[in-house]
């Protein structure tokens, strides 16, 4: 269980600090956010999680605003690189999406374009879990 020790420890970071701004939760957020696939080689929506934005600067943990085909805000996800968790790295002040977090999900992800290295995924949903399975 030792590698999960350091997870905890940064989802509770992620999940107990303060937002400093909150971006809006229709359409789509406004600068310094841009559309993750105007940044990498992703497509426009991604099924399961939605149509992604995030500040270039804040790369590569984010916050990420994911957004249904109607754009409505639907999540806030974080890429936590797995060496950033295991050299013990704070994240603080991580802004969030407006809305009432309905669950949060932690899953691993060995890399892909725009965070290349392997890191997890902190999702922080704002629909339920069969809204959440219904982005197609």
């Amino acid at each position: 269980m030792r590698t999960l020790a350091p997870l905890a420890v940064a989802a509770a970071a992620v999940l107990t600090v303060a937002a400093p701004g909150r971006a809006q939760t229709h359409a789509s957020p406004p600068a310094p956010y841009q559309a993750v696939s105007a940044l990498v080689d992703l497509p426009d929506f991604l099924p399961g999680m939605g149509s992604l934005y995030v500040d270039p600067e804040t790369l590569p943990a984010g916050p990420f605003l994911a957004y249904d085909r109607e754009g409505r805000l639907v999540s806030t996800i974080y890429m936590v690189p797995l060496a950033a968790m295991t050299g013990h790295q704070n994240f603080e002040g991580l802004a969030v999406g407006d809305g009432e977090v309905d669950h949060v999900d932690i899953q691993y992800n060995a890399g892909h374009p725009g965070v290349a290295e392997p890191h997890y995924h902190v999702t922080l949903w704002y629909v339920s879990p069969q809204e959440a399975a219904g982005l197609q």
